[in-house]
């Protein structure tokens, strides 16, 4: 899976938790900001900012979802990220996360976990010389369960990140909401074999 952003967002959005309690519950999803030579090299990026993101007050600590990716918006089915491969360059703009540490997250039907053993680095009003690279370890303890669908019979991350929906990037541990820029290029998941 590879999203290089050479024509645009490429389905890759933000989460307004409040604009969808106001909208009676429907989800609200905002597209990222699509920029075409705005990437390390002068190559494709996307972005969003804190007018396109709000707290998801439901999750655990509350989570701020800048980033995420809906495998059936591009009619694609669920993938097993056990042992996946993931790199990404991420790069903040004026960006003041109070607090907060960026973490990738997987989602399935039975909640969302994020993989909170291992922080993301975010680079500041330039693009890092290497991406992020982290290994998608299938361990309960490196990760966590924000926001599990049945809190009675909460989803084990094996069965999550084998039969991943959704995925995509967090801000978490923040006192007052994250505000700023957030860039995304090159992002780029390698299946274990």
């Amino acid at each position: 899976m590879k999203n290089s952003f050479e024509m645009g967002p490429e389905g890759w959005c933000s989460y307004d938790y409040h604009a969808s309690m106001v909208s009676g519950g429907t989800n609200v999803f905002i597209l990222a900001v699509y920029d075409k030579n705005g990437g390390p090299g002068g190559t494709g990026c996307i972005w969003s900012d804190h007018t396109r993101w709000s707290a998801d007050t439901p999750e655990k600590p509350l989570s701020i979802l800048p980033f995420l990716f809906y495998r059936s918006w591009t009619n694609t089915e669920p993938v097993d990220l056990r042992g996946a491969e993931l790199s990404v360059y991420l790069r903040g703009d004026d960006l003041i996360p109070d607090g907060a540490q960026c973490q990738f997250w997987v989602h399935g039907s039975g909640g969302r976990w994020h993989m909170n053993s291992h922080p993301l680095d975010i680079s500041d009003n330039t693009w890092a010389a290497e991406p992020n690279k982290v290994t998608l370890v299938n361990d309960e303890t490196a990760w966590h369960h924000s926001w599990p669908q049945d809190r009675d019979n909460p989803s084990r991350l094996n069965d999550i990140l084998g039969q991943a929906h959704s995925y995509g990037f967090s801000f978490t541990g923040f006192s007052a909401e994250v505000t700023g820029r957030l860039s995304m290029a090159d992002f780029e998941i390698r299946t274990a074999e």
